[in-house]
């Protein structure tokens, strides 16, 4: 080993470089996530403006601790190297939105993958094939390019879009989960499935409801529709007609 390697200034100086790379690495998927906010809100005051209607709910978003990061890479046994860890671990960057119904998810999931800067690099539909606890949510791996002072970094976002109650239900199911260990007594494991048959069923109905709604305000002429929903009166044959609708779902 050289003396220039045993030198306290030059470990020092290695040590800032790593520092700064790192930070550097950290930042990328801050950022990341703050390019995929911005595209979100102007696709949804976009929308907003042209059908006068927000199918988002909400957006979170997250970046994984340092900490929650090693531990991962550990846990699936992967290099613990910079490199390794962009291309391994896919959901550093995380952003979360929630719809009021189903369609708006494929609405705005097929609105971002039309984004010219982004790849879609995998995309997993548990709605349509929920998971076997019961879990649904429509997953997107994209590819964005992050610009910096020196160079382009391409990182990844995981993108999931799913509705109010299929929040609600992957919440609590975390929460159970954790409680527990991540070993959930077998009985309670199908409830959460029953919960979330009952979460799919209540997000068919309110869909059902206002594709009804729509349809009402189509034929009243849009003050009519607009003058029942701010005053919270919903129309008798909507009232009807959703009754009905319950009853032939309790006889399927």
């Amino acid at each position: 080993m050289s003396h220039v390697e045993n030198d306290p200034i030059f470990d020092l100086n290695r040590l800032k470089e790593m520092r700064v790379e790192l930070t550097r690495f950290m930042m990328a998927y801050k950022f990341a996530c703050d390019e995929i906010n911005t595209k979100i809100n102007i696709l949804s005051d976009e929308f907003n403006y042209i059908h006068d209607y927000n199918p988002i709910e909400h957006v979170k978003s997250r970046v994984k601790s340092p900490e929650s990061i090693f531990k991962k890479v550990q846990r699936k046994g992967y290099d613990i190297s910079l490199a390794s860890i962009k291309e391994n671990i896919r959901d550093i960057a995380g952003v979360r939105i929630t719809c009021s119904f189903i369609s708006d998810i494929y609405v705005l999931s097929e609105m971002l993958q039309n984004q010219g800067d982004i790849k879609v690099v995998e995309l997993k539909d548990y709605i349509k094939n929920p998971k076997s606890n019961g879990y649904q949510s429509l997953h997107m791996i994209v590819e964005i390019p992050i610009f910096m002072s020196d160079r382009t970094v391409n990182t990844y976002v995981e993108i999931q879009i799913r509705t109010i109650a299929m929040d609600f239900w992957a919440s609590l199911e975390h929460k159970i989960y954790y409680k527990y260990n991540k070993k959930i007594p077998e009985g309670l494991a199908n409830e959460l499935r029953n919960a979330a048959l009952v979460a799919a069923e209540l997000d068919r109905k309110m869909e059902w409801l206002q594709n009804e709604v729509s349809a009402f305000k189509e034929e009243n002429g849009e003050d009519t529709g607009l003058a029942f929903l701010e005053n919270g009166d919903i129309p008798a044959i909507l009232l009807k007609t959703l009754s009905e609708y319950q009853k032939r779902i309790g006889h399927e």
